[in-house]
């Protein structure tokens, strides 16, 4: 690399082979000769938005006085209880922004042909704060949702604008209950809006999405079926480009470069021990889906860490978990059904027993927020530079009440949030005017209104 005359690597540069299209951390030699870090545009903050069904246990009434969601205390001095669902995230409090109060009125029922049918719009409705019109037919409508909007504005330099990953099958297809159309279950990213966007479940999929751009479904099955790593299709081009790079940026190079051989080799035996004939947890689930929640959860925070990393996207949404799923967390130390455990008819031993599947879920999040931490992107970190919005548009699922819901922001967002504060919204406020205020931090001064929004919040 021929620094004396001002070349540099572009940020946009790819390893590419056969089937396989590997994109570049943030490395020294981007940097255009003679201007140092500052010469280089920072990338735009990474936007991950995580919906959470069911609400949380600190919603009802009960839950509440324990201050098992918002701390007792607004502004910087707020404590988490033990029995707190985020107390898992205190090692990160400088990176968290806890706002409670704040209502999610377009998920609930405008006519009485749509009461009992909040968990078939909700998921709809968390991303886009506009109510879903009540059909079965191809007739959708909600609105366009809010990470979609982002994409727009700054993901359209970028391989993928933005990527959308779930945890839990979203293929029923068709008609759910109350007469809403599955897609308003399954999907929480709107393009417009009578357009959802397919959610991937599949670390698979979502690998091969990655790096497996520039060739052909044959080719990344031709790779699988010859056990070659991704990396063995881009040896010659990864060779070339390390002799010409420095020794940090080499240094650099080979840490992300085992960090995508680890995944696809997790991805692997994860792959073969659904093969073999064993018996499954989830024995309907495609081979490359983990049977352990956690497993699955941490690898789609390592696909998504290596996105950021090499920019390949700055916009995530991510849907944990389906309404009204049955799903079981063992190692919560719960052994009720999701759906049946947030029904616990305000019984206060119950209440805490849904409160261990919701803490246990919750601290999914401390492993992304480590992993974001622990990535460089240029002088920061990668949690210095990304927005984890992670909330539920519902509130106390034991009555579907869509009042006093949970909302959570992660993350440094290049200076968009402060952290280690507990914002309490006034009485009535609609989670949208937060949304408002966050794209306005975000870089979107013009974002002056979103759904049911009355104003803003954050700002």
């Amino acid at each position: 690399m021929n620094f004396i005359t001002g070349q540099h690597l572009s940020r946009r540069s790819f390893l590419q082979g056969m089937g396989a299209m590997v994109g570049l951390p943030m490395l020294d030699a981007m940097v255009p000769a003679g201007h140092g870090r500052g010469g280089l545009a920072r990338t735009p903050t990474r936007f991950v938005a995580i919906e959470e069904v069911h609400g949380l246990p600190g919603c009802n009434e009960w839950g509440a006085k324990q201050f098992l969601f918002a701390p007792e205390t607004v502004g910087t001095d707020f404590d988490l209880v033990p029995d707190n669902a985020l107390r898992s995230l205190l090692p990160y409090r400088d990176y968290m922004t806890i706002v409670s109060n704040t209502d999610v009125r377009m998920a609930e029922a405008f006519a009485p042909m749509e009461v009992g049918g909040d968990h078939f719009r909700s998921s709809a409705v968390f991303l886009t704060q506009s109510h879903p019109k009540q059909t079965q037919g191809s007739d959708l409508h909600v609105g366009v949702s809010l990470d979609q909007l982002y994409a727009r504005e700054f993901g359209g330099d970028t391989v993928l604008p933005s990527l959308q990953l779930c945890i839990e099958p979203t293929d029923k297809g068709g008609g759910c209950d109350y007469n809403y159309s599955c897609s308003y279950t399954d999907s929480i990213s709107w393009a417009s809006p009578d357009t959802p966007l397919p959610q991937i479940r599949s670390p698979r999929t979502v690998f091969d999405m990655l790096f497996g751009a520039g060739g052909t479904e044959e080719e990344r099955a031709l790779r699988r079926r010859t056990h070659s790593s991704i990396l063995d299709w881009v040896t010659g081009e990864v060779a070339y480009m390390e002799s010409q790079l420095g020794a940090l940026d080499r240094q650099r190079m080979d840490r992300y470069l085992t960090s995508v051989r680890e995944i696809e080799r997790r991805i692997e035996l994860i792959e073969a021990r659904n093969t073999s004939g064993e018996e499954r947890s989830l024995p309907g689930a495609p081979p490359g889906v983990p049977d352990s929640f956690r497993e699955h959860m941490e690898l789609m925070f390592d696909l998504q860490v290596l996105a950021f990393e090499s920019d390949i996207t700055r916009v995530v949404s991510f849907k944990t978990g389906r309404d009204a799923s049955n799903r079981t967390f063992p190692e919560s130390g719960s052994d009720s059904g999701f759906h049946p455990a947030s029904h616990h008819g305000d019984r206060e031993e119950r209440i805490l027993e849904f409160n261990k599947i919701a803490q246990y879920r919750v601290s999914m999040l401390a492993y992304f927020m480590e992993r974001l931490q622990n990535t460089m992107d240029g002088d920061l970190s990668l949690l210095d530079q990304t927005v984890v919005m992670w909330g539920s548009p519902m509130g106390d699922a034991n009555l579907h009440n869509h009042r006093r819901c949970p909302l959570v922001l992660l993350g440094g967002g290049n200076g968009a949030l402060e952290g280690n504060m507990h914002l309490k919204a006034p009485d009535g406020t609609p989670m949208s005017n937060v949304f408002v205020g966050l794209m306005q931090k975000m870089g979107m001064p013009d974002f002056t209104s979103f759904g049911d929004s009355t104003g803003d919040f954050l700002v």
